[in-house]
Protein backbone atom coordinates (compact mmCIF):
# COMPACT_ATOMS: atom_id res chain seq x y z
CA UNK A 1 0.00 0.00 0.00
CA UNK A 2 2.87 2.45 1.13
CA UNK A 3 4.87 1.65 -2.40
CA UNK A 4 1.32 2.05 -3.95
CA UNK A 5 0.92 5.74 -2.56
CA UNK A 6 4.54 6.51 -2.94
CA UNK A 7 4.23 6.03 -6.51
CA UNK A 8 2.01 9.24 -6.79
CA UNK A 9 4.82 11.35 -5.66
CA UNK A 10 7.32 10.35 -8.09
CA UNK A 11 9.11 12.56 -10.77
CA UNK A 12 7.15 11.62 -13.36
CA UNK A 13 3.93 11.91 -11.66
CA UNK A 14 4.54 15.49 -10.50
CA UNK A 15 5.51 16.03 -14.12
CA UNK A 16 2.38 14.37 -15.27
CA UNK A 17 0.90 16.62 -12.92
CA UNK A 18 1.94 19.87 -14.13
CA UNK A 19 1.13 18.66 -17.59
CA UNK A 20 -2.61 18.37 -16.75
CA UNK A 21 -2.65 21.57 -14.89
CA UNK A 22 -0.70 23.39 -18.17
CA UNK A 23 -3.33 21.60 -20.34
CA UNK A 24 -6.21 22.16 -18.67
CA UNK A 25 -5.77 26.22 -18.25
CA UNK A 26 -6.44 27.62 -21.96
CA UNK A 27 -9.33 25.82 -22.32
CA UNK A 28 -11.52 27.02 -19.88
CA UNK A 29 -10.47 30.65 -21.00
CA UNK A 30 -12.33 30.11 -24.74
CA UNK A 31 -14.83 27.63 -22.79
CA UNK A 32 -16.89 28.15 -19.90
CA UNK A 33 -15.17 31.69 -18.45
CA UNK A 34 -15.27 33.00 -22.21
CA UNK A 35 -19.01 32.78 -21.93
CA UNK A 36 -19.53 34.74 -18.58
CA UNK A 37 -17.62 37.46 -19.79
CA UNK A 38 -19.55 37.60 -22.95
CA UNK A 39 -22.10 37.27 -20.98
CA UNK A 40 -21.67 40.46 -19.27
CA UNK A 41 -21.39 42.45 -21.88
CA UNK A 42 -24.91 41.75 -23.17
CA UNK A 43 -23.54 39.28 -26.21
CA UNK A 44 -26.35 37.30 -27.10
CA UNK A 45 -26.94 33.37 -26.13
CA UNK A 46 -26.71 32.11 -29.79
CA UNK A 47 -23.72 34.23 -30.37
CA UNK A 48 -21.94 32.88 -27.54
CA UNK A 49 -22.88 29.25 -28.24
CA UNK A 50 -21.80 30.01 -32.21
CA UNK A 51 -18.62 30.65 -30.73
CA UNK A 52 -17.71 27.43 -29.87
CA UNK A 53 -16.72 26.97 -32.83
CA UNK A 54 -13.63 28.60 -31.99
CA UNK A 55 -11.86 25.46 -30.54
CA UNK A 56 -12.15 23.76 -33.74
CA UNK A 57 -8.16 23.24 -33.90
CA UNK A 58 -8.91 20.94 -31.02
CA UNK A 59 -11.12 18.81 -33.27
CA UNK A 60 -8.45 18.76 -36.16
CA UNK A 61 -5.42 18.95 -34.52
CA UNK A 62 -4.45 15.27 -36.16
CA UNK A 63 -4.22 17.15 -38.99
CA UNK A 64 -0.76 18.36 -37.86
CA UNK A 65 -0.15 16.11 -35.12
CA UNK A 66 2.38 13.97 -37.73
CA UNK A 67 4.36 17.09 -37.99
CA UNK A 68 4.57 17.32 -34.05
CA UNK A 69 5.94 13.05 -34.29
CA UNK A 70 8.33 13.80 -37.30
CA UNK A 71 9.66 17.05 -37.07
CA UNK A 72 11.77 18.91 -34.18
CA UNK A 73 11.50 22.98 -34.15
CA UNK A 74 14.37 24.77 -35.33
CA UNK A 75 16.08 26.57 -32.30
CA UNK A 76 14.37 24.23 -30.09
CA UNK A 77 15.94 20.81 -31.37
CA UNK A 78 18.70 20.56 -28.79
CA UNK A 79 15.81 20.28 -25.99
CA UNK A 80 14.81 17.11 -28.31
CA UNK A 81 11.41 16.92 -30.70
CA UNK A 82 9.07 16.48 -27.72
CA UNK A 83 10.30 19.32 -25.29
CA UNK A 84 10.97 21.84 -28.18
CA UNK A 85 7.54 21.23 -29.54
CA UNK A 86 6.14 21.46 -25.61
CA UNK A 87 7.81 24.86 -25.27
CA UNK A 88 7.23 26.62 -28.90
CA UNK A 89 3.58 26.15 -28.06
CA UNK A 90 3.55 27.30 -24.11
CA UNK A 91 5.25 30.35 -25.26
CA UNK A 92 2.69 30.73 -28.00
CA UNK A 93 -0.33 30.16 -25.11
CA UNK A 94 1.42 32.82 -23.24
CA UNK A 95 1.65 35.23 -26.18
CA UNK A 96 -2.36 35.10 -27.20
CA UNK A 97 -3.66 35.02 -23.63
CA UNK A 98 -1.71 38.05 -23.05
CA UNK A 99 -3.36 39.61 -26.67
CA UNK A 100 -6.79 38.36 -25.65
CA UNK A 101 -6.60 40.03 -22.21
CA UNK A 102 -6.64 43.68 -24.42
CA UNK A 103 -9.74 42.98 -25.98
CA UNK A 104 -13.15 44.24 -25.62
CA UNK A 105 -16.38 42.20 -26.63
CA UNK A 106 -18.60 45.10 -27.26
CA UNK A 107 -16.28 46.85 -29.51
CA UNK A 108 -13.94 44.09 -31.09
CA UNK A 109 -15.46 40.54 -31.24
CA UNK A 110 -14.18 39.70 -34.14
CA UNK A 111 -10.77 40.16 -32.51
CA UNK A 112 -11.69 38.58 -29.96
CA UNK A 113 -13.16 35.54 -31.72
CA UNK A 114 -9.38 35.70 -33.82
CA UNK A 115 -6.92 35.88 -30.96
CA UNK A 116 -9.54 32.88 -29.21
CA UNK A 117 -8.85 30.69 -32.35
CA UNK A 118 -5.22 30.87 -31.83
CA UNK A 119 -5.21 30.18 -28.49
CA UNK A 120 -7.07 26.72 -29.28
CA UNK A 121 -4.19 26.18 -31.90
CA UNK A 122 -1.34 26.60 -29.60
CA UNK A 123 -3.53 24.70 -26.76
CA UNK A 124 -4.20 22.11 -29.31
CA UNK A 125 -0.65 21.58 -29.88
CA UNK A 126 0.44 21.80 -26.90
CA UNK A 127 -2.10 19.13 -25.81
CA UNK A 128 -0.42 16.79 -28.71
CA UNK A 129 2.74 17.22 -27.58
CA UNK A 130 1.45 16.76 -23.71
CA UNK A 131 -0.42 13.79 -24.41
CA UNK A 132 2.69 11.89 -25.94
CA UNK A 133 5.04 12.82 -23.54
CA UNK A 134 2.70 11.48 -20.86
CA UNK A 135 1.67 8.36 -22.71
CA UNK A 136 5.79 7.43 -23.40
CA UNK A 137 6.69 8.31 -19.74
CA UNK A 138 4.11 5.27 -18.58
CA UNK A 139 4.44 3.31 -21.90
CA UNK A 140 6.56 0.24 -20.01
CA UNK A 141 3.57 -0.50 -17.41
CA UNK A 142 -0.30 -0.82 -18.56
CA UNK A 143 -1.31 -0.41 -14.49
CA UNK A 144 0.84 2.90 -14.40
CA UNK A 145 -0.63 4.12 -17.50
CA UNK A 146 -4.44 3.87 -15.13
CA UNK A 147 -2.00 5.68 -12.60
CA UNK A 148 -0.91 8.43 -14.97
CA UNK A 149 -3.84 8.76 -16.67
CA UNK A 150 -5.78 9.53 -12.83
CA UNK A 151 -2.54 12.08 -12.20
CA UNK A 152 -3.18 13.56 -15.38
CA UNK A 153 -6.53 14.40 -14.96
CA UNK A 154 -5.99 15.13 -11.39
CA UNK A 155 -4.16 18.22 -12.98
CA UNK A 156 -6.18 18.88 -15.57
CA UNK A 157 -9.34 19.42 -13.83
CA UNK A 158 -7.03 21.61 -11.37
CA UNK A 159 -6.17 23.56 -14.27
CA UNK A 160 -9.54 23.89 -15.36
CA UNK A 161 -11.14 25.03 -11.98
CA UNK A 162 -8.16 27.36 -11.72
CA UNK A 163 -9.32 29.32 -15.16
CA UNK A 164 -12.69 28.62 -14.34
CA UNK A 165 -14.08 29.03 -11.04
CA UNK A 166 -10.58 30.95 -9.88
CA UNK A 167 -10.89 32.96 -12.90
CA UNK A 168 -14.65 34.28 -12.51
CA UNK A 169 -14.02 34.43 -8.35
CA UNK A 170 -11.06 37.18 -9.78
CA UNK A 171 -13.82 38.55 -12.08
CA UNK A 172 -15.52 39.95 -8.86
CA UNK A 173 -12.85 42.07 -7.49
CA UNK A 174 -10.79 42.76 -10.91
CA UNK A 175 -11.31 43.08 -14.74
CA UNK A 176 -11.90 40.61 -17.04
CA UNK A 177 -8.89 42.05 -19.25
CA UNK A 178 -6.61 41.34 -15.59
CA UNK A 179 -8.32 38.58 -14.94
CA UNK A 180 -6.92 36.91 -18.45
CA UNK A 181 -3.41 38.34 -17.65
CA UNK A 182 -3.13 36.77 -14.86
CA UNK A 183 -3.96 32.82 -16.10
CA UNK A 184 -1.44 33.85 -18.45
CA UNK A 185 1.48 34.38 -16.08
CA UNK A 186 0.41 30.43 -14.73
CA UNK A 187 1.34 28.98 -18.11
CA UNK A 188 4.78 29.21 -16.89
CA UNK A 189 4.24 26.24 -14.75
CA UNK A 190 3.70 24.27 -18.28
CA UNK A 191 7.22 25.60 -18.89
CA UNK A 192 8.57 24.24 -15.75
CA UNK A 193 7.42 20.58 -16.30
CA UNK A 194 8.75 20.75 -19.43
CA UNK A 195 12.22 22.05 -18.75
CA UNK A 196 12.28 19.41 -15.58
CA UNK A 197 11.40 16.37 -17.59
CA UNK A 198 13.60 14.16 -19.40
CA UNK A 199 12.74 13.80 -23.19
CA UNK A 200 11.70 10.40 -23.92
CA UNK A 201 13.21 7.55 -25.35
CA UNK A 202 10.95 5.93 -27.76
CA UNK A 203 11.04 5.82 -31.31
CA UNK A 204 8.66 3.95 -33.57
CA UNK A 205 9.61 2.48 -37.43
CA UNK A 206 10.53 5.81 -39.14
CA UNK A 207 12.44 4.10 -42.32
CA UNK A 208 9.60 6.03 -43.95
CA UNK A 209 10.50 9.61 -43.96
CA UNK A 210 7.58 11.18 -45.61
CA UNK A 211 5.48 12.71 -43.47
CA UNK A 212 1.90 11.64 -44.28
CA UNK A 213 2.79 8.29 -45.43
CA UNK A 214 4.57 8.16 -41.52
CA UNK A 215 1.53 9.36 -40.25
CA UNK A 216 -1.84 7.89 -42.02
CA UNK A 217 -0.26 4.60 -43.50
CA UNK A 218 1.71 3.20 -40.51
CA UNK A 219 -0.06 5.29 -37.53
CA UNK A 220 -3.29 4.85 -38.93
CA UNK A 221 -2.95 1.72 -40.25
CA UNK A 222 -1.73 0.11 -37.27
CA UNK A 223 -4.47 1.39 -35.42
CA UNK A 224 -7.01 -0.19 -37.62
CA UNK A 225 -5.71 -3.53 -36.52
CA UNK A 226 -7.30 -3.29 -32.95
CA UNK A 227 -10.23 -5.09 -33.22
CA UNK A 228 -13.59 -3.18 -32.98
CA UNK A 229 -11.70 -0.09 -33.64
CA UNK A 230 -14.39 1.15 -35.25
CA UNK A 231 -17.01 0.73 -32.01
CA UNK A 232 -13.92 2.20 -29.50
CA UNK A 233 -14.05 5.22 -32.26
CA UNK A 234 -17.54 5.97 -31.60
CA UNK A 235 -16.91 5.68 -27.77
CA UNK A 236 -14.48 8.21 -27.51
CA UNK A 237 -16.84 10.17 -29.62
CA UNK A 238 -19.72 10.46 -27.59
CA UNK A 239 -18.61 9.45 -24.06
CA UNK A 240 -18.30 12.98 -22.75
CA UNK A 241 -20.98 14.43 -25.08
CA UNK A 242 -23.79 15.15 -22.77
CA UNK A 243 -21.25 17.58 -20.39
CA UNK A 244 -19.73 19.31 -23.72
CA UNK A 245 -23.28 20.02 -24.77
CA UNK A 246 -24.28 22.00 -21.57
CA UNK A 247 -21.03 23.41 -20.48
CA UNK A 248 -20.97 26.09 -22.26
CA UNK A 249 -24.28 27.73 -20.91
CA UNK A 250 -23.57 26.49 -17.25
CA UNK A 251 -21.84 29.83 -15.88
CA UNK A 252 -24.59 32.01 -17.41
CA UNK A 253 -27.50 29.34 -16.05
CA UNK A 254 -26.28 30.09 -12.72
CA UNK A 255 -26.06 33.87 -13.53
CA UNK A 256 -29.52 33.39 -14.40
CA UNK A 257 -30.43 32.16 -11.30
CA UNK A 258 -29.13 35.01 -9.46
CA UNK A 259 -26.00 33.43 -8.03
CA UNK A 260 -23.12 35.89 -7.47
CA UNK A 261 -19.66 35.58 -9.32
CA UNK A 262 -18.73 34.94 -5.79
CA UNK A 263 -21.03 32.83 -5.30
CA UNK A 264 -20.08 31.05 -8.66
CA UNK A 265 -16.45 30.84 -8.05
CA UNK A 266 -16.83 30.10 -4.40
CA UNK A 267 -18.58 27.03 -4.93
CA UNK A 268 -17.20 26.06 -8.19
CA UNK A 269 -13.81 26.17 -6.65
CA UNK A 270 -14.27 24.76 -3.00
CA UNK A 271 -16.66 22.04 -3.71
CA UNK A 272 -16.44 21.59 -7.64
CA UNK A 273 -12.47 21.33 -6.91
CA UNK A 274 -12.50 19.02 -4.20
CA UNK A 275 -15.35 16.53 -6.43
CA UNK A 276 -12.80 16.75 -9.05
CA UNK A 277 -9.84 15.84 -7.53
CA UNK A 278 -11.90 12.94 -5.51
CA UNK A 279 -13.49 11.78 -8.94
CA UNK A 280 -10.65 11.52 -10.83
CA UNK A 281 -8.45 9.69 -7.87
CA UNK A 282 -11.83 7.71 -7.52
CA UNK A 283 -12.20 6.72 -11.02
CA UNK A 284 -8.69 5.17 -11.04
CA UNK A 285 -9.38 3.16 -7.88
CA UNK A 286 -12.41 1.44 -9.28
CA UNK A 287 -11.25 1.25 -12.98
CA UNK A 288 -8.23 -0.99 -11.11
CA UNK A 289 -10.75 -2.81 -9.03
CA UNK A 290 -13.27 -3.75 -11.71
CA UNK A 291 -11.67 -2.93 -15.23
CA UNK A 292 -11.91 -0.53 -17.46
CA UNK A 293 -14.92 -2.12 -19.43
CA UNK A 294 -17.31 -2.38 -16.09
CA UNK A 295 -15.73 1.52 -15.33
CA UNK A 296 -16.62 2.35 -18.93
CA UNK A 297 -20.45 1.52 -18.44
CA UNK A 298 -20.60 2.35 -14.55
CA UNK A 299 -19.56 6.26 -15.75
CA UNK A 300 -21.28 7.07 -18.33
CA UNK A 301 -24.20 6.43 -16.91
CA UNK A 302 -23.58 8.68 -13.92
CA UNK A 303 -23.19 11.12 -15.90
CA UNK A 304 -26.41 11.31 -17.23
CA UNK A 305 -27.79 10.80 -13.73
CA UNK A 306 -25.98 14.01 -12.16
CA UNK A 307 -26.59 16.39 -15.63
CA UNK A 308 -30.23 15.57 -14.53
CA UNK A 309 -29.95 17.40 -11.13
CA UNK A 310 -29.71 20.62 -12.99
CA UNK A 311 -33.49 20.69 -13.22
CA UNK A 312 -34.41 20.59 -9.92
CA UNK A 313 -31.94 23.45 -9.15
CA UNK A 314 -33.92 25.47 -11.94
CA UNK A 315 -37.28 24.80 -10.02
CA UNK A 316 -35.21 25.63 -6.75
CA UNK A 317 -33.72 29.08 -8.08
CA UNK A 318 -31.02 30.53 -5.34
CA UNK A 319 -30.26 27.62 -3.35
CA UNK A 320 -26.73 28.01 -2.43
CA UNK A 321 -27.07 24.38 -0.71
CA UNK A 322 -28.64 22.80 -3.80
CA UNK A 323 -26.30 24.31 -5.92
CA UNK A 324 -23.52 23.05 -3.86
CA UNK A 325 -24.76 19.53 -4.04
CA UNK A 326 -25.48 19.62 -7.95
CA UNK A 327 -22.00 20.89 -8.80
CA UNK A 328 -20.31 18.63 -6.43
CA UNK A 329 -22.23 15.69 -7.76
CA UNK A 330 -21.44 17.21 -11.10
CA UNK A 331 -17.49 17.27 -10.90
CA UNK A 332 -17.46 13.67 -9.07
CA UNK A 333 -19.14 11.95 -11.83
CA UNK A 334 -16.90 13.98 -14.50
CA UNK A 335 -13.71 13.15 -12.77
CA UNK A 336 -14.76 10.12 -13.07
CA UNK A 337 -15.73 9.53 -16.67
CA UNK A 338 -12.69 11.69 -17.81
CA UNK A 339 -10.02 9.21 -15.95
CA UNK A 340 -11.46 6.38 -17.71
CA UNK A 341 -11.67 7.44 -21.35
CA UNK A 342 -8.03 9.55 -21.01
CA UNK A 343 -7.10 5.46 -20.33
CA UNK A 344 -9.40 3.52 -22.99
CA UNK A 345 -7.56 6.75 -25.29
CA UNK A 346 -3.77 5.25 -23.93
CA UNK A 347 -4.55 1.54 -24.24
CA UNK A 348 -5.40 2.13 -27.63
CA UNK A 349 -2.22 3.75 -28.37
CA UNK A 350 0.60 2.33 -30.39
CA UNK A 351 4.44 3.26 -28.69
CA UNK A 352 6.31 5.22 -31.09
CA UNK A 353 3.05 6.74 -32.86
CA UNK A 354 1.69 8.32 -29.84
CA UNK A 355 1.08 11.50 -31.32
CA UNK A 356 -0.43 11.03 -34.30
CA UNK A 357 -2.93 8.19 -32.85
CA UNK A 358 -3.95 10.26 -29.62
CA UNK A 359 -4.25 13.36 -30.98
CA UNK A 360 -6.65 11.67 -33.36
CA UNK A 361 -8.30 9.78 -30.57
CA UNK A 362 -8.73 13.12 -28.31
CA UNK A 363 -9.60 15.23 -31.13
CA UNK A 364 -13.22 13.12 -31.39
CA UNK A 365 -14.62 14.39 -27.71
CA UNK A 366 -13.74 17.88 -29.21
CA UNK A 367 -15.36 17.76 -32.34
CA UNK A 368 -18.09 16.50 -30.75
CA UNK A 369 -18.08 19.55 -28.42
CA UNK A 370 -17.70 21.99 -30.83
CA UNK A 371 -20.32 20.71 -33.70
CA UNK A 372 -23.05 19.95 -30.93
CA UNK A 373 -22.34 22.92 -28.20
CA UNK A 374 -22.48 25.23 -30.84
CA UNK A 375 -25.89 24.60 -31.10
CA UNK A 376 -26.59 24.73 -27.18
CA UNK A 377 -27.63 28.63 -27.08
CA UNK A 378 -30.25 27.72 -29.97
CA UNK A 379 -31.75 24.74 -28.41
CA UNK A 380 -31.89 26.90 -25.09
CA UNK A 381 -33.07 30.12 -26.65
CA UNK A 382 -36.18 27.79 -28.26
CA UNK A 383 -36.71 25.36 -25.48
CA UNK A 384 -36.46 25.80 -21.39
CA UNK A 385 -33.60 25.62 -18.92
CA UNK A 386 -35.04 22.50 -17.83
CA UNK A 387 -35.90 20.75 -21.46
CA UNK A 388 -32.35 21.89 -21.85
CA UNK A 389 -30.33 20.01 -19.37
CA UNK A 390 -33.15 16.93 -20.35
CA UNK A 391 -31.60 17.24 -23.39
CA UNK A 392 -28.29 17.08 -22.21
CA UNK A 393 -28.61 14.49 -19.59
CA UNK A 394 -30.36 11.98 -22.71
CA UNK A 395 -26.99 12.60 -24.51
CA UNK A 396 -25.92 10.10 -21.82
CA UNK A 397 -27.15 7.23 -23.54
CA UNK A 398 -25.09 6.65 -27.33
CA UNK A 399 -21.83 5.87 -24.91
CA UNK A 400 -23.84 3.76 -22.37
CA UNK A 401 -24.75 1.66 -25.28
CA UNK A 402 -21.66 1.70 -27.01
CA UNK A 403 -19.80 0.71 -23.74
CA UNK A 404 -22.34 -2.09 -23.08
CA UNK A 405 -21.44 -3.55 -26.54
CA UNK A 406 -17.79 -3.24 -25.86
CA UNK A 407 -18.34 -4.99 -22.80
CA UNK A 408 -20.00 -7.46 -24.32
CA UNK A 409 -17.08 -8.22 -27.35
CA UNK A 410 -14.25 -8.14 -24.75
CA UNK A 411 -11.63 -6.22 -27.34
CA UNK A 412 -7.61 -7.44 -26.04
CA UNK A 413 -6.54 -4.54 -25.84
CA UNK A 414 -9.11 -3.94 -23.18
CA UNK A 415 -7.84 -6.84 -20.81
CA UNK A 416 -4.69 -6.11 -19.73
CA UNK A 417 -5.55 -4.11 -16.65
Amino acid sequence: MNKDLGAYFSKKMLITLLFGISSGLPLALVFGTLSLWLKDYGIAYRTIGALSLIRLPYSFKWLWSPMVEVYNIPLLAKLGKRRGWSIFSQIGLLCTIICLSFSNPSSSIMYMAVIALLVSFFSATQDIVLDAFRVELFSKDANEEVKGATIYVLGYRLGNVISGAGAIGLASILSWNSVYLCMAVLLVLGIIATLWADEPNVKGDKCEKKIWHYAFYRAIILFMRNKYWISSILLVFVYRLSDAYFAPMAYPFYDDLGFSKFEIAYISKIYGMVATIVGGLLGGYIVNKIGILKGLILFAVLQGVTTALYVPLYYMGHNVLFLILTITFENLSSGMATTVIIAFMSMMCSKGYTATQYALLSSLPGLARDIFASTSGRVLELTSWPMFFVISALLTLPAVFVSCYLYKKRPDFLLKT
